[in-house]
């Protein structure tokens, strides 16, 4: 039997404020991508990382299944993988600081630049802060052999607010390719190429998460910087997983046979449509139309995913054109 019980407005308006502030329905999540490689799962903090920087300014919460990490005046937060992997599907669900957030970056990605000073590999998931009532940007980026020279940025606008709940965001690193997500819909692939050499991530990465004052560039180029006004600011990181191949980061070689499971993966989902819509309908920026940089686009670009046919979206310095993104906005 179910007993309904009627509350007074003033009571049931209580009830919802407390939920609101205990993290109700605001602090849904939705499912994590496990099933995008077999054998991913969830791990908790201790389980698969460490603290890094910031400690007062990174919290443990939920018995190891959430984190928040913040930035105020004195210092931002970050934690690291404990271990060092050879390609793998990495993921968490982050949701990001709400209100004015101009010059703050909070990121999801790989590296080993301290082990490679110098010639240090990189796979990034970058959340740009913007002014109030601008919406967030991600960016994505791929580093190889040290090859920051050679930027491979492309920036998105998302087709949610990501400061209302958490959202996934994944990266699958196989010998062959490099696929992001968010959520489970894949937003970009970077296949490896010859012409591409060692500028392709090869060698052993940590996975990190970071929340850091980027004021020299991260908003319209460094216009707006973070107003410590309205710090502190929060994100918050869930569904952790690590799936890879740990290794040895100082070893000379490497078992061939690291990454053959995420790269089954790939296969599956490099077709998607889906991909080629939310290319289409979200990126605001790309390196392979970005001709003031790249007179001749980077051999990898060909491949990329609907490029030839999303050419006249963009104008030469690669961001889309303000009549492209007006026709999306009327759409939506």
């Amino acid at each position: 039997m179910v007993v309904v019980v009627a509350m007074p407005p003033a009571l049931s308006l209580l009830v919802l404020l407390v939920l609101a502030l205990h993290g109700g329905a605001g602090d849904a999540t939705p499912p994590p991508p496990l099933r995008l490689v077999r054998g991913a799962r969830r791990v908790a903090f201790d389980e698969g990382y460490t603290r890094m920087f910031g400690d007062g300014n990174l919290a443990v919460l939920r018995d190891g299944r959430r984190v928040r990490l913040t930035l105020d005046e004195s210092t931002g937060a970050g934690f690291a993988s404990q271990d060092v992997f050879l390609h793998g599907f990495f993921s968490a669900a982050v949701k990001l600081p709400a209100y004015y957030s101009a010059g703050v970056v909070v990121a999801f990605y790989l590296s080993n630049g301290d082990t490679y000073e110098k010639t240090h590999d990189e796979v990034d998931f970058e959340f740009l802060g913007n002014v109030r009532g601008r919406e967030w940007r991600v960016q994505t980026n791929v580093y190889g052999n040290g090859s920051t020279a050679a930027g491979r940025e492309e920036r998105y606008d998302l087709p949610f607010d990501p400061t209302d709940e958490l959202h996934h965001y994944s990266i699958l690193w196989t010998r062959r390719r490099i696929i992001f997500y968010v959520d489970e819909t894949p937003i970009r692939e970077v296949v490896r190429t010859a012409a591409m050499g060692a500028a392709f991530p090869a060698k052993p990465m940590s996975v990190y998460a970071t929340i850091w004052d980027g004021s020299a560039w991260a908003t319209l180029g460094g216009r707006y910087r973070v107003n410590y006004r309205y710090a502190p600011f929060v994100a918050e990181f869930a569904d952790l997983v690590l799936h890879g191949c740990a290794v040895d980061p100082l070893a000379v070689e490497h078992s061939a046979s690291c990454g053959d499971e995420e790269e089954e993966a790939a296969e599956a989902v490099v077709s998607s449509a889906a991909m080629a819509a939310f290319r289409r309908g979200h990126m605001s920026y790309s390196y392979c139309h970005d001709r003031r940089r790249y007179p001749v686009a980077l051999s990898e670009c060909a491949l990329t995913g609907g490029a030839a046919s999303l050419g006249r979206l963009f104008g030469p310095d690669g961001m889309k054109r303000r009549r492209a993104r007006r026709a999306r906005d009327a759409s939506s």
